[in-house]
């Protein structure tokens, strides 16, 4: 096994562990934008797969990461259970609502999906074929929790709010919700790595609004069952959860739902996750985002200290969220050569 991610994930502790950056493909990148100018909008960005597979090729050509991550949104799934999606200028995503039980079985079925992601699963063929030999293709998806609230409120929000309410008002609504987008999950998933993926990740952005037994409900089942059923089907399969903002909860989350590897966000202390996460499993985190758009000194300083401090075990490093738009490309050339020197 030569791919530096896959030794890492297989509980490897590298000298220099491998690195690769969420959202590394996006709108930091000139190339990106103008191959978003090329596609008209982000949604035709997503479904063109030349255009998908290009900006996920243009960070692997421009800093030559050990990863590339599909380009792709997690609200695709929803779309294509039914869901109306369009994105608002400057504001963000927009989907029709689900917040009853006629909204919910006018979805249509998880193994009816998958005619509509066609042009994902194309775009992952492509990359399997045109990806450097060394470098690691993920696949992922949005977990149930998080893409709930998305589907529930029709848009982001700072507090997920309206998925909460229904959840205490139309329980049962809101489990099937659940439920169906975890059955989605699971075959958006697997469609992925038939196609090529060779890791995949979840990405459950909004975990941390969970607390005591219902971030077990909503976020640790869920993501056990999807994380089973793929084990069963591809045992080899390298599978990383990401339940941002979890706090104590990450400890023993990634051993819970059978998991390879366990991301973190920046609110984790990098010594505190080498002493608790570390001996079960491998940590991928987590640099703050902030440091790629101030750079200097202290972006060199802190990406060794998290390097060196999770160098005793599986360490794939990363951010502790997406690179954002104002991100300058010269700092990611400077964090890439202070973790490989």
């Amino acid at each position: 096994m030569s791919k530096l991610l896959l030794r890492a994930l297989a509980g490897a502790t590298l000298p220099v562990p491998p690195v690769w950056l969420m959202r590394q493909a996006g709108r930091y990148l000139p190339e990106y934008r103008a191959t978003r100018a090329q596609a008209g909008d982000f949604l035709s960005l997503c479904y063109t797969p030349d255009l998908a597979a290009e900006v996920t090729l243009q960070p692997i050509r421009r800093f030559g990461f050990d990863a590339a991550i599909l380009f792709a949104d997690i609200l695709l799934v929803p779309q294509a259970l039914g869901a109306d999606l369009w994105f608002e200028t400057g504001e963000g995503p927009r989907l029709s609502t689900v917040t009853g039980p006629d909204d919910l079985a006018k979805l249509k079925g998880p193994d009816d999906i998958h005619d509509h992601l066609a042009p994902v699963y194309e775009t992952v063929r492509i990359l399997a074929r045109e990806l450097p030999s060394e470098t690691t293709l993920i696949g992922f998806a949005g977990a149930p929790w998080t893409v709930a609230t998305y589907m529930i409120a029709g848009r982001g929000t700072p507090d997920q709010g309206p998925a909460h309410a229904l959840k205490r008002t139309d329980h049962a609504t809101f489990v099937g919700l659940i439920d169906r987008i975890t059955e989605a999950t699971i075959g958006y998933l697997a469609a992925q790595v038939e196609a090529g993926a060779e890791v995949v990740k979840l990405f459950d952005s909004w975990a941390g609004s969970l607390k005591g037994p219902e971030f077990d409900f909503y976020a640790l089942e869920p993501a056990k069952r999807i994380v089973t059923a793929l084990k069963q089907r591809y045992p080899d399969l390298p599978v990383i959860v990401f339940p941002r903002e979890a706090g104590s909860a990450y400890e023993g989350f990634a051993r819970a739902v059978g998991a390879d590897c366990i991301a973190i966000d920046t609110s984790v202390d990098a010594a505190w996750a080498a002493e608790h996460l570390q001996p079960e499993t491998c940590v991928q985190g987590n640099l703050d985002p902030k440091l790629m758009v101030t750079g200097g000194e202290e972006l060199v300083t802190e990406a060794r200290r998290i390097r060196d401090a999770l160098s005793n075990g599986p360490h794939i490093f990363n951010l502790g969220h997406g690179i954002t738009p104002d991100a300058d490309p010269e700092n990611v050339t400077r964090l890439l050569e202070a973790i490989r020197t």
